[in-house]
């Protein structure tokens, strides 16, 4: 693919706002290996506890067939309309896109402290979530960073569930009411591979956060991507489409064979297994 698209959480949640969700215990996750370690996997069942892939079997929107099963009905609203699932950081190259630290000339990597920074700037989101954990987020607008001469859509959310989310509906509201927040992100987006001995990023469009409506459409043509990865109409390149929920795409494999690929990762005999679920 020629692009990649991330999404960066710029603003918390704890448990208010407009468009608070009831809570349903729609995927949990399954830990091989020990934290840490380059074996640690984390994969991701449904809520009937078969195995899938969070890249491609759970829904890019929040109104859409995914709770229990059951249709939702029509968007009730633009803000609604505008409701996404995030999942943060998972293994595009391998079966079923586990959760996994990158590893880097054989080693662990790590992010370096940016300063004044410790790690991420925003942790991908200010309060410190569950790992794995499938979380509802309102568009606001992106940011086109040039990351080793590839365009990398970095798009900035705020969670749905935050206690000011009703505040935010367009990047503008990000200036207004987190005054710094952007030029931040935008200066370590910039240095951040530095310490590694490479040289700054590049941003297209000068830098400038795009708004909402840009980046819905940024959404949606890379959607339109993702689509025809799923049903072979272009190179996939290393990116891995083993699916469970996609039935028509030539990558769907069985529940069985999705277990036997979970299954099939080595970890230390030593560690224990854990399973959490997710509300």
């Amino acid at each position: 693919m020629s692009c990649i698209l991330r999404l960066t959480l710029l603003l918390g949640a704890n448990a208010a706002g407009n468009f608070k969700l009831k809570p349903i215990a729609l995927y949990r996750t399954k830990e091989r290996g020990q934290p840490s370690l380059q074996d640690y996997h984390v994969f991701f069942k449904n809520v009937a506890g078969h195995y899938i892939s969070p890249f491609h079997d759970i829904p890019l929107k929040v109104d859409s067939k995914e709770e229990n099963g059951i249709p939702t009905k029509k968007a009730r609203n633009d803000e609604y309309e505008n409701l996404f699932n995030m999942v943060v950081e998972i293994a595009t190259k391998e079966p079923l896109n586990p959760i996994k630290q990158d590893v880097k000339n054989g080693k662990l990597r790590y992010t370096a402290n940016i300063f004044p920074h410790k790690d991420y700037i925003w942790n991908y989101g200010s309060k410190v979530l569950s790992r794995g954990e499938v979380i509802h987020v309102k568009i606001l607008g992106v940011l086109s960073l040039i990351d080793e001469g590839e365009t990398d859509w970095k798009l900035i959310a705020i969670n749905a569930n935050d206690p000011e989310a009703s505040k935010f509906h367009d990047i503008g509201d990000v200036k207004k009411f987190k005054p710094g927040y952007l030029e931040a992100t935008l200066n370590w987006f910039r240095v951040y591979k530095v310490p590694e001995g490479k040289p700054e990023n590049q941003f297209a469009f000068n830098g400038e956060f795009k708004n909402k409506a840009f980046a819905l459409e940024v959404i949606k043509s890379t959607h339109e991507c993702w689509k025809a990865l799923l049903m072979k109409k272009c190179s996939a390149g290393a990116i891995n489409c083993t699916n469970v929920q996609v039935c028509d795409s030539p990558f769907h494999c069985t529940q069985d064979e999705a277990r036997s690929l979970v299954e099939s990762v080595s970890f230390s005999l030593n560690e224990e297994s854990n399973e959490e679920e997710q509300a």
